[in-house]
């Protein structure tokens, strides 16, 4: 651990050389842009795993299974990483307290990035046979706990740094990234199935979106830890409390909000993969329609997500952040039920079913970081707001896309919609017993 620290002291060094700066002063926007840069080099690495687990690890790693028990056995081992996750956070916290934060995130990017590029390196099953999937759950594991490890705390330091009137606007700035992340890679993979023929794209075309994943990890790190390395913020963190707190504390301590708060959002977070991961699977699975066509309408439907997003924070800030989580989570238990018609309906119903998908999901996504920071006291928030981001995402979203999945070719379309209804569900509940959360919210 001791040679990780040295050897991560340039890099500190150069960042702080970099930012030196005449001033002691940090606005709220420069940290917004670190945020964005770092969150959108996750989500880029999210979709560019979560489409081939669609179109390329049924095929390339479990040919000898039919194509819906081959896509559910690739979306077991997509669970992994937020299985991987919670403990990557307790590990990289240890870190964090022991060597500092520019050190644990120099790791935790280092092993993203790994993870990440020797997944593009992966033998197929006519290769090696079943270590493919050995060494596919091995890497996804190691992206797991990277992510636990790649929280900056940057998340936390806008919202608490934002004006008091704009507080709703800078929440819903992280979640700018996960569309613009699914867009790029959207992209990329619709690039490579329109150019390449199916064997090629098989045998070597999905592979590059990998590359370009551990390219950008890299520029994300240097730009990450250029504002995290710097006096200006190791001060701004420090004043703010916002430091790695011992994980069993923080559990012990803050249990209640921790699950209040890994609920709350339940409803956005099922949404996402509702309209990312699992329309992808249905037309690739169930369907005779052009994967290339719908990557394009996923395209489409994330540019509707980005405008939602920044329509969130303009609603936050006028009726709180509270209302708009149940206003949408009440919307979206309506969509639940509509839901399957829509997708179940051509073209024309598959395309609205992505526009109002992803309208709904901004609204709700955009707020969804601002219930996870707001509900901790300072000392915790740090410790307290990753473990929640967690919980939330392993909740919610981990075993979304195989949940779905599964209920939907057992039983039909119908009963993935009732998956995403009680993740509505949950969330209103949750905000409905919770006054505590409610007063910090609003």
């Amino acid at each position: 651990m001791a040679q990780a620290h040295a050897s991560s002291a340039p890099l500190e060094r150069d960042a702080r050389v970099v930012n030196s700066r005449g001033h002691d002063d940090v606005h709220p926007g420069e940290i917004a842009v670190g945020v964005i840069i770092g969150r959108t080099s996750e989500f880029f690495d999210f979709f560019v795993y979560a489409i081939a687990s669609v179109l390329v690890f049924p095929r390339f790693v479990f040919p000898y299974l039919e194509a819906v028990q081959a896509t559910l056995a690739s979306f077991a081992l997509f669970a992994l990483a937020f299985i991987a996750r919670p403990v990557g956070s307790q590990i990289f916290m240890a870190i964090d307290r022991r060597y500092g934060r520019s050190v644990k995130l120099t790791i935790a990017l280092f092993l993203l990035g790994t993870s990440t590029v020797s997944v593009a390196f992966l033998p197929s099953y006519a290769q090696v046979g079943a270590a493919s999937a050995v060494l596919l759950a091995i890497f996804r594991i190691g992206q797991g706990l990277a992510l636990g490890g790649s929280w900056d705390g940057l998340a936390s330091l806008l919202a608490l740094n934002a004006p008091p009137h704009k507080r709703g606007w800078y929440a819903m700035v992280p979640q700018l990234g996960a569309p613009i992340g699914l867009i790029v890679a959207s992209a990329l993979f619709a690039f490579f199935l329109g150019t390449l023929g199916g064997e090629d794209f098989l045998s070597w075309g999905w592979r590059y979106p990998f590359f370009v994943a551990f390219a950008l990890n890299v520029v994300a790190l240097f730009a990450r830890l250029r504002m995290v390395a710097s006096p200006e913020y190791s001060e701004l963190f420090k004043s703010r409390e916002l430091t790695a707190s011992p994980v069993p504390a923080t559990l012990k301590n803050q249990w209640r909000n921790i699950i209040i708060g890994a609920f709350a959002p339940l409803a956005s977070f099922a949404l996402f993969h509702m309209v990312t991961v699992f329309p992808l699977s249905w037309v690739a699975v169930f369907t005779q329609q052009s994967v290339t066509r719908f990557l394009v309408i996923e395209m489409v439907g994330a540019v509707f997500g980005v405008v939602a997003i920044v329509c969130s924070g303009l609603l936050a800030d006028r009726i709180g952040r509270r209302s708009v989580l149940g206003y949408t989570a009440a919307a979206i238990a309506i969509f639940a039920c509509v839901a399957p018609m829509l997708l179940n309906g051509g073209e024309a119903g598959e395309t609205a079913f992505m526009i109002v998908g992803f309208i709904l999901l901004g609204l709700s996504f955009g707020q969804s970081s601002g219930a996870v920071t707001s509900n901790f006291p300072k000392r915790a928030r740090y410790t307290g707001a990753a473990l929640t981001s967690d919980l939330a995402w392993l909740f919610g979203a981990g075993f979304a896309p195989f949940a779905a999945l599964w209920l939907a070719e057992t039983f039909g379309l119908i009963a993935a919609g009732g998956y995403l209804l009680s993740g509505a569900v949950a969330t209103l509940i949750a905000l409905g017993l919770n006054r505590e959360l409610a007063r910090r919210l609003d």
